[in-house]
């Protein structure tokens, strides 16, 4: 058994260690920093996450950048409506022998690798986007009643656009939930749109170093388990849950206008993991109320449900949540 200062090395360590891989993302991707952040929360809680932003903000480009940093198994599916299930997971074809016999022989899909960018995931039709839910969830494909495990680890990075919605299909509910994060990418400020000009339309070429293994990331995942929470932040994230509930005495007066079905058991879960893993990347051993507060947005927005008025009013998930926080903040008497 290694010791206490021993273990605080080793977490030290690691903690360094995604310091170093943001900056390394950082040689190749100008600003987004916030958003580079939530990935690697999602990352290091075992989660997969769903990035929406305008066309050419560089999502597709961040995720191959990630890829590359990270020594993981890597493939990119571009969704289309054509797209079918098998694209994705593969499939059994016969195979001739050379004594003449034929056989089965599983061909392996795109997604038997350890990052699977899942690029414009709302082009393909419900039954192939529903292809993922058993790997995301289960970590498991089955084909033809035979089940077989994924890479280890295993995270699904999707991508979509608010815009251009013509011939797309909309995530169901169902598989949003899977969706440890949603992350919003918006586009770069000023001072960012001269810097990406500097590096990509001059000869200079920008390369990355790869930092992290897949052992070494399961390491840091399983040290993200250990991060401490109290009972009074329990108490508070239970409180903040509740408070998304439209039926609930205690929800926030948005939440009661606006919201259909508010926050789910698996919100919660994801809530405290996505918790643990800023407070580890903050470089502390504990969880604070800013890390459930700061997690909040990426973790539920996806996970509200709003009703006719909500869509009609064009009211944003982040705002009906900004209101949740404070009346949860009230209600506890958190100054």
């Amino acid at each position: 058994m290694i010791s206490l200062e021993e273990k605080e090395k080793e977490l030290k360590y690691y903690q360094d260690t995604l310091q170093e891989v943001k900056q390394e993302i950082g040689k190749v991707i100008v600003g987004q920093e916030e958003v580079i952040e939530q990935l690697i929360w999602a990352m290091v809680s075992d989660g997969h996450a769903l990035l929406e932003g305008m066309p050419g903000v560089g999502k597709t480009m961040l995720i191959r950048t990630i890829s590359e940093v990270l020594s993981f198994e890597f493939s990119r599916i571009q969704f289309t409506p054509d797209l079918m299930p098998s694209d994705i997971t593969g499939t059994k074809m016969i195979e001739i022998h050379d004594n003449g016999k034929q056989s089965f022989v599983f061909h392996e899909g795109p997604i038997f690798s350890n990052i699977v960018l899942a690029d414009e995931i709302n082009r393909a039709t419900p039954k192939t986007q529903s292809s993922l839910l058993e790997a995301m969830a289960e970590k498991t494909v089955t084909i033809m009643g035979e089940t077989r495990k994924v890479s280890s680890p295993f995270f699904v990075l999707a991508t979509q656009n608010p815009i251009d919605m013509e011939g797309t299909y909309p995530l169901p509910e169902a598989q949003m939930d899977r969706f440890l994060l949603k992350i919003n990418m918006g586009y770069p400020k000023k001072e960012e749109l001269y810097e990406i000009i500097k590096r990509t339309t001059g000869t200079e070429s920008y390369h990355v170093q790869k930092l992290l293994d897949t052992e070494k990331m399961q390491k840091i995942q399983l040290a993200v388990k250990e991060i401490l929470v109290s009972q009074e932040l329990l108490d508070y994230t239970v409180q903040l849950i509740m408070a998304t509930h439209p039926e609930e005495e205690h929800a926030s007066e948005l939440v009661k206008k606006y919201v259909r079905y508010g926050v789910g058991p698996r919100g919660v879960q994801s809530l405290i993991k996505v918790a643990k893993a800023r407070a580890f990347c903050s470089g502390r051993f504990h969880v604070s109320k800013g890390d459930i507060k700061h997690a909040a947005f990426p973790v539920l927005r996806h996970r509200l449900f709003l009703n006719f008025e909500g869509e009609a009013s064009g009211i944003k998930e982040d705002l009906i949540l900004e209101d949740a926080i404070q009346y949860t903040d009230k209600v506890l008497n958190v100054r």
